[in-house]
């Protein structure tokens, strides 16, 4: 209830302030999209409540395109607004700007998020990073690491577009293939048969998957356990040791860092998941889903840690709220002597739509320093 008394106050603000102003063909019918998209966000953010699949599939990627076409319009409804403002107080000709304003936004909200829609119907792109490692050996050098980030299987994500990425990474023939976490947003039951191309997976070392906020919200035990049924090494806290003609490299994991909210048994350490490693390693890398973990990464003494979680922000005006929670929103940064790469994602999360934050692919190169 609360869900859809929110969505009605917001489309009746946007109602108010364009409808008015507005020709009469215009005005009915941006009043009547208004009226739909009150019922169709809400009932889309909940339609496993109202439906069972491929009903609810259905009903999810409708209300899911409304708002992110909702979300463009209120911003530039909002945006309109002060422009308005400003023209008033300069005496610009606020009312013949008022009525032209009125008629730009809802065709640039439906022009944007139709580019957005576009720009998630294609297969997320290869994104080539180099990361400088100091004191790296001879024998590491080169060693390639695909990430897959923030798949978000779902309603409109399914196993053909998964299909497309195991191919894409496979054909790079990378050392090791990480997963940082939120492939899923929705049970095993459901999505069991659109996860199953991740089964195919090829790299020298293997794959590695650590958990996401989103695998806890759909069920982490039962994901914890398809994935490690797919043949994917789950790392939770824990790592692996790499051996490289002599030389070794760490690969460690942790869970979520808002793990311990829904188990405490998962409670994200990157100390303990570097436990027992050996002192003379060439390289530490941890896969970790937020960058939030980037602080007890680098006094745990990794050189490198892998994330995702931000989607770079997905699209406007998003893209800088994403500052507000995590250090970091897209590419590789430095933290005193660790590196932090985060990826951008390779789905999408909620609305089927990207702006200014293209999906990836990541193939990440150690080098020597």
């Amino acid at each position: 209830m609360a869900l859809f008394i929110v969505s009605g106050l917001l489309h009746l603000l946007i109602g108010m302030r364009l409808v008015p102003a507005l020709p009469m063909l215009a005005a009915v019918a941006l009043g009547l999209w208004l009226a739909l998209s009150t019922a169709l966000v809400p009932l889309g953010l909940t339609a496993r409540r109202w439906a069972r699949p491929p009903a609810a599939d259905r009903l999810a990627a409708a209300g899911l395109f409304a708002l992110g076409l909702f979300s463009t319009l209120l911003v530039l409804t909002l945006a309109r607004d002060l422009v308005l403002l400003g023209a008033h107080l300069l005496d610009a000709g606020p009312a013949a700007l008022d009525r032209r304003s009125a008629q730009l936004v809802p065709l640039l909200a439906l022009l944007l998020t139709l580019v957005g829609l576009l720009n998630t119907r294609r297969t997320a792109r290869i994104k080539h990073v180099d990361v400088p490692i100091a004191n790296l050996p001879a024998a590491l050098h080169g060693f390639t690491i695909a990430q897959i980030s923030d798949l978000h299987v779902g309603p409109t994500i399914r196993a053909a577009y998964v299909q497309r990425i195991v191919d894409r990474v496979n054909g790079l023939e990378a050392d090791a293939v990480a997963i940082t976490g939120d492939i899923v947003d929705g049970p095993v039951p459901e999505l069991r048969p659109h996860v199953a191309p991740l089964a195919g997976l090829r790299a020298r070392h293997g794959s590695f998957f650590v958990t996401g906020n989103h695998e806890y919200y759909a069920g982490a035990g039962p994901w914890v356990a398809e994935v490690q049924r797919l043949g994917i090494r789950v790392l939770m806290n824990e790592h692996v040791v790499i051996e490289r003609d002599g030389a070794s490299l760490v690969l460690a994991g942790v869970a979520d860092y808002s793990a311990h909210r829904f188990d405490e048994a998962h409670r994200s350490d990157p100390t303990a998941a570097l436990a027992g490693a050996p002192a003379g390693a060439g390289a530490r890398v941890l896969l970790a889903h937020q960058p939030r973990s980037a602080t007890a990464a680098a006094a745990a003494g990794f050189d490198l840690q892998i994330s995702g979680h931000t989607h770079g922000g997905q699209f406007f005006p998003w893209i800088f709220f994403v500052r507000l929670q995590q250090p970091f929103t897209a590419g590789l940064h430095r933290l005193d002597r660790l590196w932090v790469y985060v990826s951008r994602g390779t789905g999408y999360w909620g609305p089927p739509k990207r702006l200014a934050a293209p999906s990836e692919i990541t193939r990440l190169r150690l080098v020597a320093a």
